[in-house]
């Protein structure tokens, strides 16, 4: 008898190709995953492909809302009440200042360019957006993704010509949101199928102390992990080899018409998993020498960020790397993040910027070393920015009418601003950048034709850019 086993935690939609990770059910999970035949597949063809001069993308995102106006688009002549208490401090580039707390940030703005002019009407908490290019609001933060657009890491995914390797398209720490018991719309990959979801990782944070309360945040320690990528006690790969043989005789059976390329997929994905040392050696920073540990630092952000450059190492297309809340976690390690509605300016001092410039620095500077920067491009982006009044309990609140993100490596004009923002950053001044815009832009670096179709869930042809626009001004 076939058991279905894997990760003992559970969404609303059920399993996706990655949590299938026990070879007893491998070949039962076909007829489950509901998955719609694709009406084009540009997976098996050379459809949307071109010279990109970025093979891979890292994604560091900074869920909550990261503050324009304390990092990258300073204005120190700004009111009281509006005016960061930090100070802006010069990069390697003249005239392209950051904020003092970004001491290490600063050395790799030739490397960089910021756009300072995003804005989108999608609505605050809303990762869609970023992740995708979607440019409308969501019904509520856990809408399923299911008849939305993709990720454009589940592009990358459902152009990856062997999914039976490494995946191409790798989300970690931990699904978006998990931190908050809730499931955030926007890494999925919608209306092409689950098939296509990341792999999402595991983590079990932790912090030196508990945190008094919501507003005084930890430093979050701890690793991503493969979910259950281990065989059950008892199964030798030789006696799994002969048990997927075994099953292979009536999956013809249990699969419904148009879900055999699909299902094959979710199988070779699941497989690889449990087989590849490749794969699990990827996800060891035990292997990693103790200096380079030590530079990305022991906090969950940084370790996702080190196992991200160990990902593309191994020519993963797409990683994001993600700062999460974790408010419902046990020891409410941190319940914030970048959602800084009070106490702005100390949890930015404490914890926020100090740990962002140190992991920025140490991957930047390790993709530098091993010859990786000039073909990966690096991402710094947020749902959204933060008011440009301090509230009465010194924070920021939501705003997406104006904030920055920042790209860096391959692709990239480097010291290149962007957009200019009015004297309070809180609105465009000129040159509007939408987040269609940069996924458009992002789709380029890695040579995939922004204007790329892909069948939507009614089998239509769509767009991945989402009417959005490529910044060529920023590109090398």
């Amino acid at each position: 008898m076939l058991r279905l086993l894997g990760s003992p935690r559970r969404c609303c939609d059920g399993l996706t190709r990655r949590d299938t990770l026990r070879a007893g059910g491998l070949s039962m999970l076909g007829g489950m995953f509901g998955l719609p035949p694709l009406a084009a597949n540009a997976a098996n063809s050379t459809e949307g492909r071109r010279p990109g001069k970025a093979k891979s993308v890292i994604m560091l995102y900074l869920l909550g809302g990261a503050p324009t106006q304390d990092m990258f688009d300073m204005k120190p002549h700004a009111p009281t009440g509006i005016a960061s208490d930090f100070r802006p401090i010069r990069s390697d580039v003249p005239g392209m200042d950051v904020c003092e707390l970004l001491p290490k940030s600063a050395r790799w703005m030739g490397k960089s360019a910021i756009v300072r002019t995003v804005n989108h009407k999608a609505g605050c908490h809303n990762p869609m957006a970023s992740f995708t290019g979607y440019p409308e609001p969501l019904p509520s933060i856990g809408v399923l993704q299911d008849n939305l657009p993709p990720s454009m890491g589940s592009v990358c995914e459902y152009l990856n010509e062997e999914p039976g390797g490494f995946p191409d398209y790798v989300h970690l720490p931990c699904m978006l949101g998990w931190g908050q018991h809730i499931r955030r719309a926007g890494p999925y990959a919608g209306f092409l199928g689950s098939q296509y979801d990341p792999l999402f990782t595991e983590c079990n944070p932790t912090s030196a102390k508990t945190s008094p309360s919501q507003y005084a945040p930890q430093p979050v320690l701890g690793y991503p992990e493969l979910p259950n990528a281990k065989l059950p006690a008892g199964l030798t790969l030789d006696r799994l080899n002969k048990r997927r043989a075994l099953t292979q005789q009536f999956d013809d059976a249990l699969r419904r018409p148009g879900l055999g390329e699909e299902f094959e997929r979710v199988q070779e994905g699941a497989m690889s998993l449990l087989t590849s040392k490749r794969i699990r050696d990827a996800f060891d920073i035990d292997n990693v020498d103790a200096k380079v540990r030590e530079a990305y630092g022991p906090t969950l952000f940084g370790s996702s960020a080190l196992i991200a450059r160990k990902l593309v190492e191994e020519g993963v297309r797409f990683v994001t790397a993600t700062w999460d809340v974790f408010a419902t976690r046990p020891g409410l390690l941190d319940g914030v993040a970048w959602d800084t509605h009070a106490a702005n300016f100390p949890i930015l001092k404490d914890i926020l910027l100090p740990i962002y410039d140190n992991t920025f620095d140490a991957l930047m500077d390790d993709l530098h070393k091993r010859g990786l920067l000039d073909e990966t491009l690096v991402v710094v982006m947020s749902d959204m920015g933060r008011t440009p009044k301090i509230n009465t309990n010194g924070g920021r609140d939501h705003w997406t009418f104006c904030y920055s993100v920042l790209m860096a490596g391959a692709g990239i004009r480097g010291g290149t601003l962007y957009g200019e923002s009015d004297d309070q950053a809180a609105y465009v001044k000129s040159d509007p950048v939408s987040p269609a815009d940069i996924c458009a832009t992002i789709y380029e670096c890695l040579g995939i034709d922004p204007d790329m179709q892909i069948p939507d869930s009614a089998g239509q042809p769509v767009r991945i850019r989402m009417g959005g626009k490529v910044i060529n001004d920023i590109l090398a």
